[in-house]
């Protein structure tokens, strides 16, 4: 049984509302930040909401309200971090936050109960948004979508023969024992209760992904069945075939989008006549896969939608307001024409706040077009480090120090997927020895998820991946020793491929023959503690082969025109020399602990880890060149940057003082 607080009357909800204004040309305004203006405190009765609707208008509290509010992502910030965020919100002139919750941050094991401590504390950062004066909208999906891994399905589910989003039992049975622990902690800090959370999100964009009624309908009872008294609502594309799928009678519609706004406000007019127009996100940037180019949205073209939106009366939240950082293996993945298309570690976004904190020129257009009153309480920009060189020591070879860190071997006729191992994420080093006749042959991998790194007798042969399915290999009439490193490069988390399994799902063929008989071993780098890093450096490096070693060819995704960076996959070929690569450390001395963005110059494919945390994945096919590592994470005085490089390892790793993010390119999203 969950123990419930106590509510807590210090953060009830302002009463101040927002006045709007009869010129939807004026400026927006919100209401002030607590910091910045004195402001009455009340609690709303018990069963009563704070916000409702009436011909076609929102109010709080009974007096006329605009939703003025922005995504944040507690799981995207250092929690060090939070308030610092929070305040630059305010700053913008938002009235409220909005966050999802993702439920494979918190459960990634089916056996080990959802954790709510630390960096998964969701209510305190709750409850620190009400302190600072601001409303709170949750949206706990199950499904979040967030360009976060698996949409924020676990993997253990997801890896099941379950229709997922949908009212087959296993997936609502799952969804019901995570709503019994998430749920009441949401309730509790309702705006009933004295806490700041004000609305709660229905499933998230189901209209894009199906047309399961049951299944919306028992999403929405499951949240009032425990304890969600406040506003409900979906959100869903603007159109007629998205409203379809996912809007609920009886239940606020809002929509998501980029642009064409009137065209939406005249859609749920139509549809919809007694309701307020709701913006849940409005698309003021967008987000990168590697391979492309930097996604950027001008400022003037973000103002300008967004008094449209806000004309008349209408909500809005603005996503993202600051995206932060896919930490670790968190980012996810999209599919097009059936080509994956990973995410990269920022989630900057081009949002109002930069990943950093940095208040950008797009926030003080938006500050100025919200109408925001009083001064900027935080700093433009955060302390940085110095910038540096600092010397990459190799201490490991690739497959050294993979095999080095204890796991569980799996055997069987086939190569086990990372589902039946239990992985979510990382890699997976499968062996075996077929017989290779004397002579030239093929080497096929057929379904191989996402890429994958093949050795045979310790030399390295080439990569697969599912665009270059075959390599050549000699053989002698013996044995060999083949081992295949496959990466998961992240999980779809939009459409139909929500879900889909990683690893050699598919037979590998010496030409026409399955190889069988497999050892799978699972690599999983984002559960790796200090102690595991410390076997894989201990594992010293690997003898290289005598001549040029062979470099790999193709990649996922190819490099997209002037994106490509120098020495990324278009530019290697099979006989040129490269340092080795394996697990590699620099030793970076701090005074006082500042942000600071690194570099790889050189390098070609890895992750990295600061102090033991794992920070991200770095790609040379751009468009991000360097990663964010915020403050928190060093230390005064000595600090351990440790680097698997899975292809190339350069010399040298740069801390920066500004990020490179890549060639930029205007992108609006707009629905046909």
């Amino acid at each position: 049984m969950i123990e419930l607080p106590a509510p807590d009357t210090s953060l009830a909800p302002t009463t101040t509302t927002t006045p709007i204004p009869a010129d939807p040309s004026a400026p927006i305004s919100a209401a002030p930040p607590a910091a910045a203006a004195a402001v009455t405190l009340s609690v709303t009765s018990a069963g009563t909401s704070a916000l409702t609707w009436r011909g076609g208008r929102l109010y709080r509290h009974g007096a006329p309200h605009r939703i003025l509010s922005g995504g944040l992502h507690y799981f995207r910030v250092h929690p060090d971090l939070w308030r610092d965020r929070i305040r630059r919100l305010a700053d913008l002139g938002l009235n409220t936050v909005d966050t999802y919750v993702a439920w494979n941050f918190h459960q990634p094991r089916e056996d080990d109960a959802p954790r709510f401590d630390g960096w998964r504390d969701v209510e305190r950062f709750i409850r620190m948004v009400g302190e600072e004066g601001l409303d709170v909208v949750v949206r706990p999906g199950p499904y979040i979508c967030a360009e976060w891994s698996n949409g924020g399905l676990p993997s253990w589910l997801t890896g099941r023969d379950v229709a997922i989003r949908s009212s087959d039992p296993a997936f609502i049975a799952a969804v019901g024992r995570w709503f019994d622990e998430l749920v009441p902690r949401i309730a509790a800090l309702q705006a009933g209760q004295g806490g700041p959370v004000v609305a709660v999100q229905v499933e998230n964009e189901f209209g894009s992904f199906g047309d399961d009624r049951v299944y919306l309908r028992w999403n929405r009872e499951a949240l009032a069945a425990r304890g969600i008294r406040e506003l409900m609502f979906t959100a869903d594309g603007p159109t007629e075939l998205m409203l379809d799928g996912g809007a609920l009678p009886g239940t606020l519609t809002a929509v998501t989008l980029g642009s064409k706004p009137d065209a939406a406000r005249r859609l749920l007019a139509a549809r919809r006549p007694d309701e307020p127009f709701v913006v849940a996100e409005f698309w003021n940037g967008w987000f990168d896969h590697w391979g492309e180019r930097h996604h950027v949205r001008d400022a003037g073209s973000v103002v300008d939608a967004l008094k449209e939106i806000t004309a008349d009366g209408g909500s809005v939240s603005i996503y993202m307001a600051h995206g932060g950082t896919n930490f670790g293996l968190w980012a996810g993945a999209n599919e097009h024409e059936g080509r994956l298309q990973p995410t990269v570690t920022s989630y900057d976004s081009d949002a109002p706040v930069a990943e950093d904190g940095t208040l950008t020129a797009k926030f003080f257009a938006v500050r100025e077009a919200l109408g925001a009153r009083g001064p900027v309480r935080m700093p433009a920009r955060t302390p940085t480090l110095p910038p540096a060189r600092v010397p990459l020591v190799h201490r490991a070879g690739l497959l050294a120090g993979l095999r080095a860190v204890p796991a569980l071997t799996s055997t069987g006729p086939r190569p086990a997927s990372f589902e039946r191992l239990g992985l979510d994420a990382g890699m997976v080093l499968h062996t075996a020895r077929p017989r290779v006749p004397a002579g030239e042959h093929r080497l096929v991998l057929t379904d191989v998820r996402d890429r994958a790194l093949v050795f045979t007798d310790g030399t390295f042969l080439g990569v697969a991946d599912p665009d270059h399915q075959e390599l050549p290999i000699r053989g002698t009439g013996a044995a060999v020793h083949l081992e295949v490193l496959v990466e998961n490069l992240g999980r779809v988390n939009y459409g139909p491929g929500i879900g889909r399994h990683k690893g050699l799902i598919g037979p590998v063929l010496v030409d026409r023959r399955i190889v069988q008989g497999w050892d799978s071993v699972p690599i999983a780098l984002q559960e790796w503690s200090a102690a595991d890093l410390t076997h894989a450096l201990a594992a010293g490096p690997t003898p290289q082969p005598a001549g040029p070693v062979p470099q790999p060819v193709g990649s996922v995704p190819q490099p997209a025109g002037p994106a490509s960076a120098p020495g990324g996959p278009a530019s290697t070929h099979a006989g040129s020399t490269a340092a080795p690569a394996g697990f590699a450390v620099a030793t970076v001395d701090v005074g006082a602990p500042a942000d600071t963005f690194l570099a790889l110059p050189g390098s070609r494919r890895g992750l990295v880890w600061v102090n033991g945390f794992l920070l991200g994945r770095y790609w040379d096919i751009g468009p991000q060149v360097t990663l964010y590592c915020p403050a928190p994470l060093l230390r005064t005085g000595e600090n351990i940057v440790t680097v698997l490089e899975l292809e190339h390892l350069g010399g040298l790793l740069e801390l920066r003082d500004r990020p490179e993010l890549g060639p930029p390119e205007e992108y609006v999203e707009e629905f046909g």
